[in-house]
């Protein structure tokens, strides 16, 4: 099995993005490390709160209060497609609600945990779709409307905490405020296993942005259906929900850590290796089935982006061959221009080179002498880093132009061949790490 040491932890932490939707008392910015509140407005008109943006073990996390930071919007006046559009425009790349729930089965008792995997709709009064604009109508497809992937992760905190939990369930979604009449409560208790006000159009909304999505629903009553049980009220609900809140925070701060590295596992399974290529002992890293896969090519430009979008570049330089595809995408992405650095021969204007060692002999690679300007913050891309050589040579063509090396980043790191090393002149970054593989 491979190993993650502290240096990968590092890596792949940087990936990913979760947004947490915070039902009552699941708001709590202290969750987060060094917090900044962020008020926003999207085309689809304010959200509920302003954005709670910080970090938790190294994931950049934004946490909005679904109910306003005063529990002043209803279910029903919530501005859900604000919402979930203002964590799109953060780049978030998964979200997690947390809500309460009513359990419409005597197993699922109070204080239990549920990661439901289908809703049923009874809602009448929502904007449940982006697409609501003449001659602009799309299905989504929603047979599988949360990620199963999520609910894998959180699955596994409660078997690591003990935590009572329940999957395969399915909710259904009234308009509230108002709870259940008993006669609605034994109508859906033949049919689902929980009910709740605010899953949905949450959990649609975020399918239509293709953002994986995953409820923590908390069980706090039974509803009206149970006889030998007080009926559900608003009270009994708070006061639940923050009895067992840390619950729910702990589970958290054991997911987010692990839903980065799933997406590093993701990447990294799509990277095909081809043993004895270009020679015997050789284990080829092909990136070709990478970028034939749109979600695993996605996730991986979104790594760079979101490292990148806040610092200071000036220009994006790819290193021939595969490097030109990687930062062509991000440079387009981060509205900087590129820069190829090609080998020897290959560029038409007057150009400056660097020549380095290879194992027998030397190389030159080579760059136009008017690409980079005096001062400019260059960010180096290529596909991989094995000894080295190739990204310390287009380092020092950079500075030789007078360009400062922001960073050299790639996406794989072969760190048996020590490549690193040569670089730590320069602030350096990996995706994944094949070593001793």
């Amino acid at each position: 099995m491979h190993k993650i040491n502290l240096k990968t932890l590092l890596i792949f932490l940087t990936m990913v993005k979760i947004g947490i939707i915070g039902g009552s008392g699941l708001d709590d910015p202290q969750l987060l490390k060094d917090y900044k509140e962020k008020n926003v407005v999207t085309q689809y008109g304010k959200p509920s709160s302003s954005l709670t943006c910080g970090t938790i073990q190294g994931v950049e996390v934004v946490i909005l209060a679904r109910h306003g930071k005063k529990h002043e919007f209803y279910p029903s006046r919530i501005n859900y497609r604000a919402n979930i559009y203002a964590l799109k425009l953060e780049e978030c790349t998964h979200i997690i609600g947390t809500n309460a729930v009513g359990s419409l089965k005597e197993e699922i008792k109070p204080g239990d945990l549920v990661f439901p995997d289908q809703f049923i709709d009874f809602t009448k009064f929502r904007k449940t779709t982006f697409y609501d604009k003449y001659g602009d109508v799309r299905h989504t497809s929603m047979s599988e409307p949360f990620s199963h992937e999520l609910i894998e992760i959180l699955e596994e905190g409660c078997i690591n905490f003990n935590y009572p939990y329940h999957k395969k369930a399915a909710i259904v979604i009234i308009e509230g405020p108002r709870f259940s009449t008993k006669s609605e409560s034994f109508m859906f208790k033949n049919f689902v296993d929980i009910i709740g006000m605010t899953t949905f159009p949450e959990v649609a909304l975020a399918n239509e942005l293709n953002i994986p999505y995953a409820s923590i629903s908390m069980s706090t009553d039974y509803d009206c259906w149970k006889e030998d049980e007080p009926a559900v009220s608003f009270d009994m609900v708070i006061r639940r929900m923050t009895e067992n809140a840390e619950k729910v925070k702990k589970l958290l701060l054991y997911a987010i850590p692990r839903i980065a590295k799933k997406d590093e596992e993701f990447i990294k399974n799509k990277i095909r290796t081809i043993p004895n290529f270009p020679k015997p002992g050789i284990m080829f890293r092909d990136i070709t089935t990478l970028l034939l896969d749109p979600e695993g090519m996605k996730k991986t430009i979104n790594i760079f982006y979101n490292r990148y979008k806040e610092r200071k570049i000036d220009i994006v330089a790819g290193i021939e061959s595969r490097g030109f595809i990687i930062a062509g995408i991000l440079a387009d992405k981060l509205n900087k221009g590129l820069v190829p650095i090609r080998k020897k021969g290959k560029l038409p204007y007057q150009i400056v080179s660097q020549e380095y060692e290879l194992e027998y002999g030397t190389d030159k690679i080579e760059i136009h002498a008017d690409a980079i300007k005096k001062g400019d913050n260059v960010l180096l891309i290529d596909d991989l880093i094995a000894t080295g050589g190739t990204a310390n040579a287009a380092a020092n063509l950079i500075e030789k132009l007078g360009g400062n090396v922001e960073e050299i980043a790639f996406i794989i790191e072969l760190s048996d061949l020590k490549g690193r090393d040569k670089l730590n002149k320069w602030k350096f970054f990996s995706i994944i790490n094949f070593e001793g593989e």
